[in-house]
């Protein structure tokens, strides 16, 4: 399996499209949803929901080995502490996964009775996966053998342009090799962030960003800030597909090259890959 690095369209000449997928709440093989197959990569979430789900680890082996998919594990460092997710990542290695992506994970909340870790934080431990690149642990000791992760990391536009560059930055600085945004709707937004990056490093970015088009359905939950018009069409009968693929036609001209696709959230929980496929299928020919 390639890395990401290895699919960008930087690299191929044509958009890599990474899909976010939800693990079940079931580890039985008939409950294993099926992501589409028309994606570069298939990114593995984090107990979405703070609920109880299969392990992405564990999750993204399966679709490798199952489902033919190139996968994308997720960690957060909201449940763990550093020998744990260390020794996880140390797992995920002798299962072959080179890809991860980093995030902090959502706060629990007055419902929740799990409680969090937060040994590191989410620059801080995609530092230590490079110094685990570089065969070192978190005691500074030599590993037998080092690991080779693709690291990502994630920027969410809607907190500030501004502070998510300078996070972002920062996060380039200490290992990661590429970026995934939360659902983007505005192209300028776009510019203001490279702008922003430029400021906050003295230089353009380095790493691939690929940038959030998030699918949306009448009866279907957002976790981003969605625009009215947006809104309006669904409520009017337009396909989200349809949407989402003006959205992208809009995000080209602005730069994007790669694209992280959210597929619909419906109010069960369930997932629409079927319209993350199509719109994959459509989206690969503009």
């Amino acid at each position: 399996m390639a890395k990401v690095t290895d699919r960008i369209s930087a690299v191929t000449g044509r958009p890599a499209f990474i899909c976010d997928y939800s693990p079940p709440r079931s580890g039985r093989a008939q409950d294993l949803p099926a992501p589409p197959d028309n994606a570069d990569f298939v990114s593995v979430a984090y107990n979405p929901g703070r609920a109880v789900r299969v392990n992405s680890v564990a999750m993204a082996a399966a679709l490798r080995d199952q489902r033919d998919v190139a996968p994308i594990f997720t960690l957060a460092t909201r449940d763990m502490n550093r020998l744990a997710l260390e020794s996880l990542l140390l797992g995920a290695q002798a299962l072959g996964l080179q890809n991860v992506i980093v995030v902090a994970g959502d706060p629990f909340g007055p419902r929740d009775v799990a409680m969090p870790v937060n040994d590191y934080r989410a620059t801080e431990l995609i530092a230590a996966i490079a110094n685990l690149n570089q065969g070192i642990d978190h005691r500074e000791r030599p590993l037998r053998g080092a690991t080779d992760f693709c690291i990502g990391a994630t920027v969410d536009l809607g907190r500030g342009i501004e502070r998510e560059a300078r996070l972002a930055v920062r996060k380039v600085d200490v290992g990661a090799h590429f970026l995934i945004t939360q659902p983007v709707f505005d192209p300028d937004d776009v510019g203001r962030f490279a702008d922003s990056c430029a400021r906050a490093s003295g230089e353009e970015l380095t790493v691939p960003v690929f940038y959030g088009v998030g699918l949306m359905e009448t009866d279907g939950v957002s976790f981003a800030s969605v625009p009215q018009w947006v809104t309006d069409d669904l409520a009017n009968g337009r396909s989200g597909v349809d949407i989402a693929l003006q959205v992208w036609s809009a995000l080209r001209p602005a730069g994007v090259g790669d694209c992280y696709v959210v597929p619909p959230i419906r109010r069960s929980g369930a997932r629409n890959y079927a319209a993350a496929r199509e719109f994959i299928q459509r989206a690969a020919m503009e």
